[in-house]
């Protein structure tokens, strides 16, 4: 669907809810967006429904999974569905992403080799997000085009490293040329990009996220599981 549409759909349409996906710990719905005439199925993460965490700022997931669609389209791999943050959804303000038809049962731990290997920009951009929650169920191909796709980034940009993840495939790999001239976009952040992403993250966040792109850049492979905490997600799917 064209990206201008789904702007304008997105941040003016109405909204109607139509179910609750009851996994994970925070309130998150199906609803459909009506624009024009139009239907479009998107997944709403009102802020309301957010539990408190301890590492993380108050009311701040559903920003950070607008974050991690900006930083996905700047770096060009178009990883994450599109996503906008709306004030007035029907629990208050939160994230809106279009709804991505997949199989639920085609994922990382069932993956065939062939697409296992499709997910290097997915490793990196959870090393640039710092992904605290990248789970087996979180990366999938869109049924009719077979885009590959991640979702659920309410867990990232954390200063701290947080990284947890289930894709370790390529540790200690070099990252390709092709990544490194993307990757190198985020060491100084266009000023529209930063404008954006201080909506959502605070100052600290952003130098967090500069500083982790210049690392990748300065050792040029794919980092290794660290050794000095839990590296892998719980549950893993």
């Amino acid at each position: 669907m064209d990206e201008e549409f789904l702007h304008h759909a997105f941040a003016a349409g109405s909204i109607e809810l139509k179910g609750q996906f009851t996994l994970g710990s925070n309130y998150t719905f199906l609803v459909t967006v009506t624009h024009d005439g139009q239907e479009i199925q998107a997944v709403y993460k009102p802020q309301k429904g957010e539990q408190p965490l301890w590492d993380f700022p108050e009311n701040t997931l559903a920003g950070r999974e607008v974050a991690a669609y900006h930083i996905s389209q700047a770096l060009g791999w178009g990883l994450v569905p599109y996503t906008i943050f709306r004030e007035d959804g029907p629990f208050g303000p939160g994230s809106l992403q279009q709804f991505i038809e997949y199989n639920p049962n085609y994922h990382y731990f069932t993956f065939k080799p062939e697409d296992k290997d499709k997910l290097r920009p997915v490793a990196l951009f959870d090393h640039l997000t710092n992904n605290a929650d990248r789970k087996g169920s979180h990366i999938f191909f869109e049924k009719a085009t077979r885009h590959l796709y991640a979702i659920d980034h309410g867990l990232c940009f954390n200063v701290d490293d947080k990284l947890r993840t289930v894709i370790w495939d390529f540790a200690g790999e070099p990252i390709a040329p092709e990544y490194l001239t993307a990757i190198q976009q985020l060491t100084t952040l266009p000023a529209a990009l930063e404008a954006e992403l201080a909506r959502y993250l605070n100052v600290d966040e952003l130098a967090a996220l500069v500083q982790r792109a210049g690392l990748l850049l300065a050792v040029e492979t794919y980092p290794l599981q660290p050794v000095d905490r839990r590296f892998f997600p719980y549950p893993p799917l």
